[in-house]
């Protein structure tokens, strides 16, 4: 049997491109028919490492990240939000809207690892905080979004307060920032090619068909 081409999506939870570029890619898989032929797993980066646990106004925030006038933040979130319906997602921004602390995702994503429900938790937490108006840095939120893809909740969150998972997970985000991952997503082929960016089904398609028949 053939090996599985290895995808990375080194990805945040809180991150709109990355929800676009994986259901794109997503779409590529399917489109192709090779959804047995690809194995996806989910690398975490934090776009705000040091967001304070109250989380911080969305406007504000990439106003002053990105120094994106309203205006603009309008016209991306636009964008984004059309992107989204193609793909069958809803981005539902609101005036109040806040970015959460993502550091507590990205460790309940590495414990869905072992379960073989990684894609279902991103997505139940992508999910949650674009179209549901949820804080997903809250415990509430995280054991919801747990029980809904059928995970162990209490287990999985007593791993939060685990010294231990705490650093492999920040060893993880280490280790795809010296290889030079710096925007998300970014989506690693076999450890060895990349794509950056939220790239059109037709790009992916092409890249997954090349990957595959070099095989």
């Amino acid at each position: 049997m053939k090996e599985k081409l290895k995808i990375d999506i080194v990805s945040d939870v809180v991150c709109p491109w990355c929800t676009i570029g994986f259901k794109r890619l997503e779409q590529a898989i399917k489109e192709l028919g090779i959804e047995d032929q690809v194995e996806i797993e989910w690398q975490p980066f934090e776009l705000n490492p040091h967001m304070p646990a109250e989380g911080q106004n969305l406007q504000e925030h990439i106003a002053e990240k990105y120094g994106s006038t309203l205006e603009q933040q309008k016209e991306s979130q636009q964008h984004m939000i059309d992107a989204g319906d193609e793909l069958g997602f809803t981005f539902d921004y609101f005036e109040d809207m806040r970015m959460s602390n993502t550091f507590d995702a990205h460790m309940l994503l590495e414990y869905a690892k072992d379960f073989g429900k990684q894609t279902d938790l991103k997505m139940r937490l992508t999910t949650s905080f674009f179209s549901e108006r949820k804080d997903v840095s809250k415990r509430d939120v995280l054991k919801q979004a747990l029980l809904d893809v059928g995970l162990n909740a209490e287990e999985a969150l007593a791993t939060l307060d685990n010294e231990e998972a705490r650093h492999e997970v920040r060893s993880k985000e280490d280790y795809w920032k010296n290889l030079g991952v710096n925007s998300v997503p970014t989506v690693v082929f076999n450890r060895k090619s990349a794509v950056t960016g939220a790239q059109p089904v037709d790009v992916f398609k092409q890249v997954l068909t090349e990957l595959l028949q070099a095989k």
